[in-house]
């Protein structure tokens, strides 16, 4: 085994057995982040072209296999009804397969399929990928415009996290996303919307959620009414931090889900009730220095905001 491939496994087995401490401890939101981490960098593994570090395709798929159970743990956390649609002892089970991807040899002990064909990409890194742009001239590929398939197993549910427990004398923010208006909205495929929050550096302040896949789209808008529940007291946000919304689209013919554009809130405009803020073309800009309007046409992201106060 290389060094570079020893390396790897190391950094995924201490993420696999993070994530399974946290949710052993019943730190559920921790636990969804870091599942949910490792499975974009597994089934980016798995889906690589390039076969630097010695997998066969074989032990693809098998990454592949574990990066869906890690998807499934993540959505049975989150799911109001059971979290004993994938237990956490089935989850321990594939600790060791992981670690012994590389002689590992059995058949996988559950009965699930890796991702098909679609890169799963973290936040922002689509942006580094080739930049031709047909949105803005109408098309995001093949496909009926009025059918939204899930992305990942458990993506109709989204990522989305629980409300945090309340604090005396702090604030918690919800965002109801009510729509998004797009001159091209009844051809994009499986959208959803990446919300993060990010301070002047661009860095994460709080985990990142996904919206589920967008309810409908109707004329020159994709609506979602869905909350978003921020994950940090608006007292606690540090100076100059901002929340994004990057709204995102299956693209066919690439074969990955793309940024089609972005918009942001600052704290100055937190603020009970309704807000409408522009978008902006993508790559998205966390620093906020290079902004350019995605369109003249008065389209906005539409929202909504809750303040909550003890």
């Amino acid at each position: 085994m290389s060094e570079a491939a020893r390396s790897l496994l190391q950094r995924w087995g201490a993420s696999f057995r993070k994530g399974t401490d946290f949710d052993s401890w019943g730190q559920l939101v921790e636990a969804i982040d870091e599942y949910q981490i490792l499975a974009r960098h597994l089934q980016k593994e798995a889906q690589s072209q390039h076969n630097n570090l010695e997998f066969t395709e074989d032990q693809k798929k098998t990454i592949a296999k574990i990066a869906t159970c890690l998807e499934l743990r993540s959505a049975a956390l989150q799911s109001t009804q059971s979290q004993d649609e994938f237990k956490l002892e089935d989850l321990k089970k594939l600790e060791p397969i992981l670690k012994n991807i590389l002689t590992y040899n059995k058949e996988f002990p559950f009965d699930v399929q890796p991702v098909p064909l679609r890169k799963i990409l973290a936040p922002g890194e689509e942006e580094h990928l080739e930049f031709e742009e047909d949105d803005e001239e109408g098309g995001a590929g093949a496909g009926s415009p009025n059918s939204f398939p899930a992305r990942v197993p458990g993506a109709n549910k989204g990522t989305l996290l629980p409300r945090l427990p309340s604090e005396p004398g702090m604030t918690l923010l919800t965002i109801t996303i009510e729509k998004i208006g797009l001159k091209d909205a009844g051809q994009c495929i499986d959208p959803y919307i990446t919300v993060s929050v990010k301070d002047l550096n661009g860095i994460d302040l709080t985990p990142v959620q996904d919206t589920p896949v967008a309810l409908r789209k109707e004329d020159t808008y994709v609506h979602f009414n869905v909350d978003i529940e921020i994950q940090k007291h608006i007292e606690r946000l540090t100076k100059g931090a901002a929340i994004f919304f990057e709204f995102k689209h299956y693209k066919p013919k690439k074969r990955f889900t793309s940024t089609k554009c972005f918009a942001f809130m600052e704290m100055d405009e937190i603020k009970p009730g309704a807000i409408v803020i522009e978008l902006y073309k993508k790559p998205t800009d966390f620093k906020r220095k290079k902004l350019q309007l995605l369109t003249k046409k008065p389209l906005y992201l539409h929202l909504h905001q809750t303040l909550h106060k003890e």
